[in-house]
């Protein structure tokens, strides 16, 4: 029988802490890729392929490895089918959806305020 362990906090976790495990979760669904996998998945299940064409500029090392902290920290599920060739999909666990709404929502700001942001960049390194 598999040994289960139980994770417990012996203080309210805060994400400003240093060794708070919050933090780790945080940044992972932060990353640069983090929030374009879970952004991309929110949409529809994808398969590998899919998702490395929908991502510009994501390695197929990177892709790779984002997917599977997503996947440890239980947010991304992966389900390999027994077919020749290989096939394998990817989607959101209900914790993933809740984390990708709320990413998704900070990476449609961004389009939406790109103008601006650059228009102030280029307004501070035009300082004299």
């Amino acid at each position: 029988m598999p040994v289960s362990k139980q994770v417990t906090f012996t203080e309210q976790p805060n994400v400003n802490a240093a060794t708070c495990p919050s933090r780790s979760v945080l940044e992972h669904i932060t990353s640069r890729w983090g929030v374009l996998v879970l952004a991309a998945l929110l949409e529809d299940g994808r398969r590998f392929s899919e998702l490395r064409r929908i991502i510009g500029g994501v390695s197929e090392k990177m892709l790779a490895q984002t997917l599977q902290t997503l996947e440890r920290d239980g947010f991304v599920h992966r389900e390999a089918h027994p077919v020749i060739p290989p096939r394998v999909d990817y989607s959101l666990t209900e914790v993933g959806e809740q984390a990708a709404r709320l990413v998704s929502g900070l990476a449609r700001w961004s389009e939406a305020h790109v103008t601006g942001v650059l228009a102030a960049r280029e307004a501070y390194d035009n300082r004299t």
